[in-house]
This record gives C-alpha cells, sequence and structure tokens, in this order.
C-alpha cells in the first residue's frame, strides 16, 4: 500500500482554512492525512476521480469545529463543502461528498448506496480515531507507518478536551457527531 504524502487538492482546502485552525492547523492536517491514506488503502482502485472525492471530504469532515466554533459539527462541515464545490464548478460531486462527512461517526456500516465512498471514508476515520485499535482490516504496519508520517501532534487530546466541554454543556447530547 502506498502513502501519499502530500495532495494539491487537500493541502489547497487546508491552506485556505489556517486562520481558523489556528494552533490545531498541523494536527488537523495530520489527521485529514491520516484519513486520506486509510481510506484510499480501503478503496480497490484510485483513479484520479476518487482521489479528487476523498481529499475533498477529508479536508472538510471535521472543518466545522473550527470554522464554525461548534463540537455539533456535521452540518457546518457540509455546508463549507457544498461552498466550496460550487465554488470550484464540482456541484455534482455533492451529494456523494456530503454523505461521507455526513457518516463518517456512523457506526454501523454504511449501507444505502454501496458504489459511493461513504464506507471506506467511514472505516478509515475510525481507524484514526481509535488509534488505530480498530483496524477493518488494514495491516497494522501500513497504519503504523501512516501515523509515524503524520504524527498525532495532538489531535485525540483536543478531541478529548472538546469532548468533555461538550459533555459539560450538553449532557444529555455529548456526542451529536454519532449516528448508529
Amino acid at each position: 500500500m502506498r502513502i501519499l504524502q502530500e495532495n494539491y487538492t487537500l493541502d489547497k482546502i487546508l491552506e485556505s482554512q489556517r486562520l481558523s485552525l489556528g494552533i490545531d492547523f498541523n494536527s488537523y492536517k495530520n489527521h485529514c492525512y491520516r484519513v486520506f491514506n486509510f481510506c484510499l488503502a480501503f478503496c480497490k482502485e484510485n483513479s484520479e476521480g476518487i482521489v479528487l472525492k476523498v481529499s475533498i471530504a477529508a479536508a472538510f469532515h471535521d472543518l466545522g469545529i473550527w470554522a464554525n466554533k461548534t463540537y455539533d459539527y456535521i452540518e457546518p462541515s457540509k455546508q463549507l463543502v457544498r461552498e466550496y464545490l460550487s465554488k470550484i464548478d464540482k456541484e455534482n460531486l455533492s451529494e456523494e461528498i456530503e454523505n461521507m462527512i455526513e457518516n463518517h461517526h456512523k457506526l454501523s456500516k454504511y449501507k444505502a448506496n454501496p458504489g459511493w465512498l461513504v464506507e471506506p471514508f467511514r472505516r478509515a476515520d475510525w481507524v484514526d480515531i481509535s488509534m488505530g485499535r480498530i483496524k477493518f482490516g488494514l495491516p497494522s504496519a501500513f497504519i503504523s507507518e501512516v501515523k509515524s508520517r503524520f504524527p498525532n501532534a495532538g489531535f485525540h487530546k483536543l478531541l478529548t478536551t472538546l469532548t468533555i466541554r461538550q459533555f459539560k454543556t450538553h449532557p444529555f447530547n455529548p456526542l451529536p457527531m454519532i449516528k448508529l
């Protein structure tokens, strides 16, 4: 499995959000690259179209946390990607990429459109969020290599802090992004 260390689209989107991301820029960028690489590893092919969709979804999937300053970030992230796709005349990708964002924390398998990249993307995010404990068949050596090339840089600590803050302010909805 090949590890991609750079992607023009992913880098360009993240760079455009550098101000919003602030001190979390590197930790979020590394998270995006880990998810990007894990997702591509789950795909049977890595055509230009697949790489484009995965890079866009990776960049935007959690971005609402920073851009909209909310832990209930799925809808804001989808809105950001919708605006981006409109700006680059790729609205035709919106439904699939929005579903990738909508379902990336889904606990059960996504079955609605098996040809879409939603399920590989969901699995990729769970591999990263679990710090490689959940593998979905990816080799441990590959996961370790991706993690070493794109270090955590405090991302999981940040998620823990945000989750605790959300729990204190919204005890009955501590994880609004989780779907069954």
